[in-house]
Formats: structure tokens, sequence, C-alpha cells
């Protein structure tokens, strides 16, 4: 099995900031057991303020304003509520 781009949205804001979303779907291996490779960033001002990826060699981890930590991916539809409430609350907002 190839990789399959399964999502790929980018997404330019009122305000400059950019959102872009990009998951695959792969073979299934140890590095990816979920069989997904993703990335998720939103940029500000020119700096990726939030990012949730996956590339070889690091595994699941989320980097949020400046620090970078491990991340539990459980499913694609968590992965991306996680990314967007992110998100919201730097934009100072819940909901």
């Amino acid at each position: 099995m190839q990789s399959r781009l399964i999502v790929h949205d980018k997404v330019k804001e009122a305000d400059g900031s950019i959102v872009e979303v990009k998951i695959w779907s792969v073979p299934v291996s140890e590095e990816k057991k979920h069989g997904f490779r993703y990335s998720l960033a939103y940029i500000k001002a020119g700096k990726c303020v939030v990012c949730y990826d996956n590339h070889t060699g690091k595994g699941d981890h989320r980097h949020y304003i400046g620090r970078e930590e491990p991340y539990r991916f459980t499913t694609i539809d968590k992965l991306l509520e996680d990314f967007y409430n992110d998100i919201r609350r730097l934009k100072g907002y819940e909901g």
C-alpha cells in the first residue's frame, strides 16, 4: 500500500494567519501503528505556534507556543478536535 493523501485543507484567515491540515493514510508500521501520517499547523505572523505531527523519527507529538511534547494519538477526529481547541484557546475563546 502506498501513502495516500486523505485530507488537505489550507485556510488563510482574515488576520493573515494560516491553518493547514494534511493527513495521509500510510502502511501500518512500527513507527506509524495507527496507519496515519499527519501535519496540522497554525501559523501566525509567519511563526508556527501550534503544530501536531508525526514525522519520521519523532513519533506523535505536539508543538504549542514553543514547547514540544508527546501527543497520544487515538483517532483522526480527536486529533482534529485537539488541534482546533488549541487554536481557539490561543485566540482567547472556547466553543
